[in-house]
């Protein structure tokens, strides 16, 4: 029998997490939830309200979330929101994505499809590793950071908390990308990126505020 999760966010990852659901037959969705939904019903999924209706749900038997909200510190407060309600938060990992027995995946995180999680890598809780992306051996990923679409990390990368790599984007091996930093699309890390930092280009440099 499928475990029953709510989804939180109606947007456009929102639109990702219900197709990569749909690809687990572990999980049903019983809907979404968001403050300001866009429509009643997104791909087939209904719209139950906001909050408001997560401890109906709750109450009802649904014990799992799944947090659909692309900024991290959002997503990170909503995962605590949640779990006060005594939501749990499963790792969802896409059947085309290759993982190495020895990846580590933290609780509330999810990996699309056709992404690489490499021998020893340890991604943490509630992250985003999206399309495609690579991370390779022993590479470290903090709390809530997101892999953007076909990003390379090579081995042994650390990328702090709540750290953004945008889509395409690739560093040199053992570089380290600091708690909060923004890498641009298509940037080269060729040097490590200092906490908070927004840096692109190729090779990528900081970029003003």
């Amino acid at each position: 029998m499928a475990g029953r999760l709510v989804v939180l966010g109606s947007g456009g990852h929102g639109r990702a997490l219900i197709e990569l659901l749909r690809d687990l037959p572990a999980w049903e969705i019983v809907g979404l939830v968001d403050a300001v939904p866009r429509a009643p019903v997104m791909l087939g999924v209904p719209v139950l309200g906001d909050e408001a209706v997560l401890p109906a749900l709750r109450a009802a038997g649904v014990d799992q979330a799944c947090l659909a909200i692309g900024d991290a510190a959002a997503r990170l407060a909503a995962a605590a929101r949640l779990a006060a309600l005594g939501f749990g938060f499963p790792m969802l990992i896409h059947p085309s994505a290759i993982r190495a027995r020895s990846a580590e995946v933290g609780e509330g995180t999810v990996v699309l499809p056709r992404a690489v999680l490499g021998a020893a890598a340890r991604i943490g809780r509630f992250c985003i590793v999206n399309t495609g992306a690579i991370l390779e051996h022993d590479v470290e990923v903090g709390e809530g950071a997101h892999c953007g679409p076909g990003c390379v990390l090579p081995g042994g990368v650390r990328v702090g908390a709540r750290a953004l790599i945008g889509a395409g984007a690739a560093c040199r091996p053992y570089v380290t990308i600091g708690a909060g930093a923004v890498v641009g699309v298509g940037a080269a890390v060729t040097e490590e990126v200092p906490p908070g930092a927004v840096v692109g280009g190729v090779p990528a440099r900081p970029l003003p505020g």
